[in-house]
């Protein structure tokens, strides 16, 4: 069965169980379209005005390690100098977005795909950073794929200081504004995976990565 075939009939059920038309009249959009204008969001925290400083603090607590460097040409070194840090691989895959950096110099071999299961180091970018969670805001796409977050065992994060926001709603609005619609996979990424099913002890790396080092560039 067609997938778009498939939810338009599971809408046409909840539909008919509201005692509503199976499909949706054309005014019922502009009138939710309407509606969330005149109520844009609900109440948020006050946060302090240094964005920056609020999201290390938030990100730390989550497990998060974190370098700043001064521009996007630092950041292989940076990568490196926390991978011999921890005795990790200097072998890692990447974002195609990320091959004009100078890894090679740094001493880090880069392959520039998506992930096989050997693969102990994915480096990435991000679409935003959220200050108030400590969150990093991941979209998928070709050459951003969502693999690189998850599957290596050690996943190194590039954050352009200029991107980092104070709430989710500001990553919802700007990817409003710069794309106008989600991506097929908006993943939020806070800190390394972690779960406390078994007997509430808390286990890091359970279906993710066991570290997340996050590079904030000052200059980009």
């Amino acid at each position: 069965m067609d997938t778009s075939d498939a939810r338009n009939r599971i809408f046409a059920r909840i539909r008919h169980a509201q005692h509503r038309p199976d499909v949706a009249r054309t005014n019922e959009q502009a009138a939710a379209e309407e509606y969330l204008a005149r109520h844009p969001q609900g109440p948020r925290p006050a946060l302090s005005a240094n964005l920056i400083a609020t999201f290390i603090g938030k990100a730390e607590a989550l497990s998060t390690t974190i370098t700043r460097v001064p521009g996007m040409s630092d950041v292989p070194a940076a990568a490196a100098t926390y991978l011999q840090a921890n005795g990790l691989t200097m072998q890692a895959v990447a974002w195609p977005t990320l091959r004009e950096l100078d890894w090679t110099k740094a001493g880090c071999h880069v392959a520039f795909r998506k992930p096989h299961g050997d693969d102990l180091v994915g480096i990435t970018g991000c679409f935003c950073a959220i200050a108030e969670t400590g969150a990093l805001m991941m979209m998928s796409g070709p050459e951003t794929f969502a693999s690189a977050t998850l599957l290596p065992e050690t996943h190194i994060a590039i954050v352009p200081a200029s991107r980092i926001v104070a709430g989710h709603e500001d990553g919802f609005a700007l990817m409003r504004s710069e794309r106008g619609e989600l991506s097929r996979a908006t993943n939020f990424i806070a800190g390394p995976s972690r779960t406390a099913d078994i007997e509430q002890t808390l286990v890091l790396g359970a279906h993710g990565p066991y570290r997340v080092h996050l590079i904030i560039v000052d200059g980009a």
